[in-house]
């Protein structure tokens, strides 16, 4: 079966990691990356060091205690993550009947969804799923475009978040936009942001952009370049 893709914004949700081991520890880290309003971590063990450091980061709360159905109320997304298949699939269930997203570990059969493989570089993430059928060819995948993309497009993608709001803010028609964005992911941009060739990024920002920015230029490769 093929899993639906999507990005979901974490901001304000609240998350629950039950079990604090190597693979939980590894949830709670990518949740507090990216930007989960509060991660609650149970399990009855003692922290070992990462996972006492992952619980000084600002929103996670550590609860030193075996799982409760009470811990779901007002989670958006859950893991189950501990070493007891029982628990594991009493939280799938739970969850189920709740309408929360779970993720058990190990287990693809009791997910609601899965967690891909990623690649982030700055604002750009690429996503790699095999829909549970081989993680290590997901992460073998992933190696593989860490190493042909690098750090291509990151400040590529700094460039237009600082630049699409004043695209967007010049009242023009749709279709003129998406001509000056599509020009401009077609033009030596990229190339000139990767070398750090200011004169050919300002060259092309010359081209791209319409008069009325051109006096933003400067400020908008500022640091980039």
């Amino acid at each position: 079966m093929r899993n639906y893709p999507m990005f979901v914004d974490l901001h304000n949700r609240t998350c629950l990691v039950v079990g604090a081991g190597r693979v939980g520890a590894r949830k709670v880290a990518t949740l507090a990356e990216f930007g989960a309003g509060e991660i609650r971590l149970v399990d009855t063990r003692p922290l070992d060091e990462e996972a006492a450091k992952l619980c000084a980061l600002p929103g996670v709360r550590h609860i030193p205690r075996g799982f409760e159905a009470a811990d779901l109320d007002g989670v958006f997304l859950a893991f189950a993550c501990t070493s007891n298949a029982e628990v594991n699939q009493t939280i799938a269930r739970l969850c189920l009947e709740r309408g929360i997203l779970c993720n058990v570990a190990d287990s693809p059969a009791d997910c609601t969804f899965t967690v891909p493989a990623t690649v982030t570089q700055g604002d750009l993430t690429l996503a790699i799923s095999t829909g549970g059928h081989s993680p290590a060819l997901s992460r073998r995948i992933r190696q593989d475009l860490e190493t042909y993309f690098g750090e291509r497009y990151a400040r590529f993608l700094a460039l237009m978040g600082r630049l699409r709001p004043l695209v967007l803010a010049q009242g023009v028609a749709t279709e003129e936009n998406t001509r000056v964005f599509r020009g401009l992911v077609g033009s030596r941009l990229i190339e000139a942001l990767e070398h750090g060739d200011g004169p050919l990024a300002r060259e092309e920002l010359v081209t791209h952009l319409p008069p009325t920015l051109h006096d933003k230029i400067t400020e908008l490769l500022d640091g980039l370049v």
